[in-house]
């Protein structure tokens, strides 16, 4: 524990202990949905779940994933194992377990507890459609910041044949392989984020405003190190080898976003960027301390232009440290090259 910006802060640890007993208790709570989905599906949270970071105030983000049934439709595509009457029936205590644990309702009341087929992942994926049925957030979520609640197993073999997809040139160039395919995708879901913003925030009235100065600080904060901790770590393992393997793609899902920060500074080579990594840490954990309360409370303080402005300069800063970290790999300009043209 300790003070940052006149805020007391030691959130990340307490945040990442909290947040791991709220799961494990929700996946007690819905063991009974285990029998519905074993072998056939996998649920996975994202969001400040996926994140390790949840606060009293998170709502829960999930997604389910079936496995291919084997059946090809008309448009070529193979539909989920998990049938439908099943899928009513994981969702049906997801949403009793839930209001008994009181997280808030699912947001759009449901309608983003969607179900997918892995083969719609690995199919669509940079095709126009991949947008259309949203498969390209929930695929990419998958691998950026995502825990498993249902279906282990199920779980590791959604995420092996994703990677498998995004490193399909890979057994041609294992010696100097540059996981170009996944960094665009990342690079897209952050420019998509910050499109989103823009079109769907309300500038009017006053508190409209401020709820769009709320979203703001928190894309600047955590769809930015969702996006930019998983592209630094692909840096890192390139730099270091000069090429990525399936395995590395793994190992990076496996981490949270903060603690692929906490792998960078791990990496004694890397030494240079700590100061910097450190600092993306301290700001970061100053994040979840101020936006820890309601939304009420966030938007009254939003509306303040004092405080508005000093967290929209703290947001900027985090960026910028960010870019910082970025720019210490340059000596691999081929990679670093790829994510800046």
């Amino acid at each position: 524990m300790y003070s940052s910006g006149g805020v007391s802060v030691g959130e990340l640890s307490d945040r990442r202990t909290q947040t791991k007993a709220r799961l494990e208790t929700l996946r007690e709570m819905i063991r009974a949905a285990e029998g519905f989905a074993a072998g056939k599906a996998c649920v996975y949270a994202t969001g400040s779940f996926g994140r390790c970071e949840a606060s009293t105030y998170s709502d829960l983000d999930l997604f389910i994933v079936g496995k291919k049934d084997g059946k090809e439709g008309r448009d070529g595509k193979q539909g989920s194992l998990l049938k439908r009457l099943d899928e009513i029936c994981i969702k049906a205590e997801l949403i009793k377990a839930t209001r008994e644990l009181g997280i808030p309702e699912f947001s759009g009341d449901g309608r983003y507890l969607a179900h997918h087929s892995v083969h719609e992942f690995t199919k669509t994926l940079g095709t126009p459609e991949d947008d259309a049925i949203n498969t390209f957030t929930a695929r990419l979520l998958l691998l950026l910041e995502s825990c498993p609640l249902l279906g282990d197993e199920v779980y590791k073999e959604v995420t092996k044949e994703v990677i498998d997809a995004y490193w399909r040139d890979y057994d041609d160039h294992k010696d100097h392989f540059m996981p170009a395919f996944l960094a665009n995708d990342i690079l897209r879901l952050w420019r998509t984020f910050c499109v989103n913003y823009e079109a769907r925030t309300e500038r009017t009235p006053e508190d409209e405003k401020a709820k769009g100065k709320l979203k703001n600080y928190k894309l600047k904060h955590s769809r930015l190190l969702t996006c930019y901790s998983a592209l630094l770590h692909l840096l890192a393992v390139y730099a270091r080898r000069n090429t990525v393997s399936p395995t590395d793609a793994e190992f990076m899902i496996s981490m949270t976003p903060t603690e692929r920060l906490e792998w960078l500074l791990a990496q004694t080579w890397l030494s240079d960027a700590h100061a910097t990594v450190k600092a993306l840490l301290d700001q970061y954990e100053l994040f979840l301390a101020r936006t820890n309360a309601a939304e009420s409370e966030l938007v009254r303080r939003f509306s303040d232009k004092d405080t508005s402005r000093q967290y929209m300069t703290e947001a900027y800063r985090f960026g910028d440290l960010v870019f910082q970290v970025l720019k210490s790999h340059r000596k691999r300009q081929s990679i670093h090259r790829l994510l800046v043209v």
